[in-house]
């Protein structure tokens, strides 16, 4: 089996999690937190950055600091993993749901359709004419490695007073090759980013994420809640509720094997891309999803697009018929307003993620695929054309 998205252990993992479990640091204290921190914080060139146990946990905390808060509102896509949107919830806000573009990524112009037309700007933030609740913020997910279009988002959040949180869990190492933010990394323009660095992320800790913040005093916060709001450690005393969302040791050791191996991952999957990219259009009713020409992607994930004039076949039967051959893959997400939780929240002109939703499968794209490996998944297609 070719399996869609695995791990790639092949640098200093063991050596690193060797001394961490000779240290006998393996929870939430320990040097490799504090290096993997810094180190990350070094690539995305940023002031700092906050270790936790996960994207959502990250996510959870941007929210927060943001200011959403019960019967407040967050703009979001509806396609997206649904870990994007969970956190709002968490808050007792609401999710204002988004259409996607052609990236896949949340539809800007839509953004600014809503804003305009279906709220009202106040002294005390945006107003939703529909609920009359204050949107406090939005959450941009920068899909499978491709980034949103930032120029255009940031500038309606400054003029529409809403606080922009980047979910970059699929992004890590994209950054920008031109235009305003050129060099700027997916994460680092907006008022927060978040990474994760789950098993199947482009490096992994085994679980985990990471949170950064424009603002240091917002990032001490992040810090601080995450480790249950200490203000005295040695008389236990908590001026705030806080949670247990810091990264372990043992998971810190890992990322910072994988965070020395990024680069060199991202290289072998934009390889991999083109070589399926070459074959892929050479089949008719198939194409693999592009990626903006105004970005470095880091190429995390892969989507074939299939076209109803291939060989009749749909998403589904391909998927199966992948798999009876030995290859893994998926579809995309189902939407999220359409999930049973999110049903009666606000979706607005929800209409090229419907499409996509049905037409794209994601297929393998692990940094150590080999080309023999992208080449059988090729050749099957082209085996069921013929």
């Amino acid at each position: 089996m070719i399996p869609l998205s695995v791990p790639n252990l092949k640098g200093n993992e063991l050596k690193y999690v060797t001394e961490a479990i000779e240290s006998e640091w393996v929870s939430t204290g320990g040097s490799f937190i504090d290096r993997f921190e810094q180190e990350i914080a070094e690539y995305l060139n940023v002031e700092q950055a906050v270790a936790c146990q996960s994207g959502t946990a990250g996510l959870h905390l941007a929210l927060q600091l943001a200011g959403v808060t019960l019967n407040t509102e967050v703009i979001v896509p509806t396609l997206t993993f649904i870990a994007a949107v969970n956190p709002v919830k968490y808050l007792g806000a609401n999710p204002i749901f988004m259409d996607s573009d052609d990236s896949l990524c949340i539809d800007v112009d839509k953004v600014e359709a809503f804003c305009e037309k279906e709220c009202t700007l106040t002294d005390n933030g945006l107003v939703n004419k529909s609920t009359n609740k204050v949107i406090k913020a939005i959450v941009v997910v920068h899909v499978f490695g491709n980034m949103a279009n930032m120029e255009k988002l940031m500038k309606l959040a400054s003029k529409y007073k809403l606080i922009v949180i980047e979910d970059a869990t699929e992004a890590l190492g994209t950054h920008f090759v031109s235009g305003e933010y050129n060099g700027k990394f997916a994460g680092t323009i907006g008022d927060f980013g978040v990474f994760s660095f789950n098993g199947n992320k482009i490096i992994t800790t085994g679980g985990g994420g990471m949170l950064v913040a424009k603002d240091r005093t917002l990032a001490k916060q992040a810090r601080y809640l995450s480790t249950q709001a200490k203000d005295d450690e040695l008389h236990y005393i908590h001026h705030e509720i806080g949670y247990n969302y810091r990264m372990t040791n043992l998971q810190a050791a890992l990322g910072v094997a994988q965070l020395e191996q990024l680069e060199e991952f991202i290289e072998v999957k934009k390889n991999n891309y083109f070589t399926y990219k070459e074959q892929i259009e050479s089949i008719a009713g198939l194409s693999l999803l592009a990626f903006s020409n105004t970005i470095r992607p880091n190429y995390w994930f892969y989507s074939l697009i299939i076209e109803r004039d291939f060989v009749n076949i749909n998403r589904d039967n391909l998927l199966r018929f992948l798999q009876n051959n030995g290859v893994q893959t998926r579809p995309i997400w189902g939407l999220i307003h359409q999930q049973k939780p999110y049903s009666n929240n606000q979706a607005y002109k929800i209409e090229k993620a419907l499409k996509f939703v049905e037409i794209i499968l994601n297929i393998p794209c692990s940094s150590n695929l080999t080309q023999q490996d992208v080449r059988k998944v090729t050749d099957l297609l082209t085996k069921l054309e013929t």
